[in-house]
């Protein structure tokens, strides 16, 4: 019958529906676990933590590279003019013979007397017996061997940042992986804050024919809770670290020439070698007339 094809259902009609007709067992199975999103929240925490540490770590190495270039460069300075203090006073006390002035010039001699372990205390460029020639070899504007460098070079920088992430402890599962990625994290932390981008370079070859890390395991959300509060007690901790590294006189130096900190040492010297100057025209004067 010719309207018999239009009561009659057709398969091509109910086709149409097939792909989008879902059962509420399918809906199930098609959602998220409820854990889903509290894992992607400690990846993520993992990830900003392990970025901050590098950002701490990187500021730590600038901030003590800095402070041992400080002390190089301008130690044996503030040493000399301590010394022609210490003459001055001494001069003036000698030709006035006032109690106070002697009293002045044993104060001066005495800030500049040697002690024991002041080796030590100097990083090698002072003894018992006074300056070392390395630091006589600066007084005099003579070559010394080139102090170390504040910033490693981009590259080494570079190689850190990559090692930290890819190596971090924090993105082991077992406790074995986790120590191992500790020794060898310590190592490339130990290289970076030389500057050494060839070491650098083997440790990345190293890790890269290393075994590969166990794949993540879905955790308990009790598990994650307790990871997610781990991860905000360590950057709490490395906020204390970063802070009193910002607090510091030689991070103060530092942001002052952010750009250039070896120019700001080399103005600091200079300023420091024109008062040394006028304190030797001091004592010249001063000797000259007895």
């Amino acid at each position: 019958m010719p309207g018999a094809a239009h009561r009659s259902p057709g398969p091509a009609r109910s086709s149409g529906y097939a792909g989008r007709v879902t059962t509420p067992e399918a809906d199930q199975s098609q959602a998220p676990r409820p854990e889903e999103r509290l894992e992607r929240a400690v990846r993520a925490a993992e990830q900003a933590l392990i970025e901050y540490e590098i950002a701490v770590e990187t500021f730590r190495v600038e901030v003590e590279n800095f402070a041992r270039l400080h002390e190089q460069r301008l130690g044996p300075l503030y040493a000399r003019i301590e010394e022609l203090d210490a003459e001055i006073a001494e001069a003036k006390a000698a030709r006035s013979g006032d109690p106070e002035d002697i009293r002045r010039a044993r104060e001066a001699r005495a800030r500049v007397l040697p002690m024991p372990g002041v080796d030590d205390l100097l990083h090698g460029w002072m003894d018992g017996d006074g300056l070392f020639p390395e630091a006589v070899a600066m007084l005099t504007d003579q070559p010394v061997r080139p102090p170390q460098r504040v910033r490693p070079s981009e590259e080494a920088r570079k190689l850190y940042r990559e090692l930290a992430r890819k190596a971090h402890p924090d993105l082991a599962q077992e406790e074995a992986e986790r120590k191992r990625r500790e020794e060898f994290l310590s190592r490339v932390n130990a290289a970076y804050a030389r500057g050494d981008e060839a070491l650098l370079g083997e440790l990345a070859a190293e890790w890269a024919a290393g075994p590969v890390p166990p794949e993540r395991r879905p955790s308990p959300a009790e598990e994650l809770y307790a990871r997610l509060e781990w991860l905000a007690q360590r950057k709490e901790l490395l906020t204390l670290v970063a802070r009193e590294l910002e607090d510091g006189a030689i991070a103060g130096m530092l942001r002052l020439a952010p750009d250039d900190p070896d120019g700001l040492l080399d103005e600091i010297a200079g300023r420091l070698r024109a008062d040394i100057a006028r304190r030797e025209a001091e004592l010249a004067s001063l000797t000259a007339r007895d």
